[in-house]
């Protein structure tokens, strides 16, 4: 009977964990605007195991991933532990989850990564939400730098109001984690005229409020970074994600 219910699956010459394999890895791609490469692999043993939705757990490697709402990412790696799935959604080309499960989670980002995502309008409408000496501001060519000493440099055009001439943000600040959710700016050195300085300290600020994880988390899950690291001119993110759900694209 497993035989036969495999054998009948509907990709031809393929086993259960390669079909939950290729389904996982379509529906993942599904929330992303574009990605390169993608592996999916399910672990089951045995094999027929999935028939009653049981699996070991998958592994998810993605590179070259563009988000929905423009954030650019080079890497993102998902290690799902043993979960629970409707395997009848399978054959609709669909991952459904019968129970909440967790993954361990890394995400690479590089510097063209962090500059393009700051200049999407996603976040430069974020950004241009704050006002600075009761003006609002506008920003422009934002660039983000990785330093050797695993700090992170931002510099940005930004206009104060109706300013014609966009004034020089540059400032340089660690990456910290606090409470698993929110990721921070820290020990922020300015550069300028106290203007700038000025306007820089704000800067961070609001940045800092707007880095919350569960912001940026796709429906049904929850991240939790325990911790950061740079690494040849990379940031690499190390963590949780608890998905309650498999996401669906909005």
């Amino acid at each position: 009977m497993t035989s036969f219910v495999l054998g009948n699956l509907p990709f031809p010459g393929q086993g259960g964990d390669q079909v939950v394999s290729k389904v996982v890895s379509t529906a993942i791609a599904a929330l992303f605007k574009r990605t390169g490469k993608l592996d999916a692999t399910v672990r089951a043993e045995p094999v027929a195991k999935l028939l009653q939705g049981s699996v070991d757990g998958f592994d998810f490697i993605g590179h070259s991933m563009l988000m929905y709402n423009g954030l650019r990412i080079k890497a993102l790696e998902l290690f799902v532990q043993a979960v629970s799935i409707d395997f009848g959604a399978v054959f609709k080309g669909q991952v459904r989850l019968k129970q909440p499960t967790q993954a361990s989670l890394r995400v690479v980002l590089t510097e063209e990564d962090l500059t393009s995502s700051f200049n999407t309008p996603f976040v430069v409408e974020k950004l241009q939400q704050m006002t600075f000496e009761g003006q609002p501001l506008h920003f422009s060519s934002t660039e983000m730098s990785l330093n050797d000493d695993t700090s992170v440099t931002l510099e940005s055009k930004i206009c104060i109001g109706n300013e014609t001439i966009p004034r020089s943000v540059n400032l340089t600040a660690k990456v910290e984690v606090y409470d698993r959710t929110k990721i921070a700016f820290v020990d922020a050195v300015y550069y300028g005229t106290d203007k700038d300085i000025a306007l820089g300290q704000a800067i961070v600020e609001h940045v800092n409020d707007l880095m919350d994880l569960d912001s940026f988390a796709l429906d049904g899950t929850q991240l939790r970074v325990d911790k950061v690291r740079m690494r040849n001119k990379e940031l690499i993110f190390y963590g949780i994600a608890h998905i309650n759900q498999f996401p669906q694209k909005k």
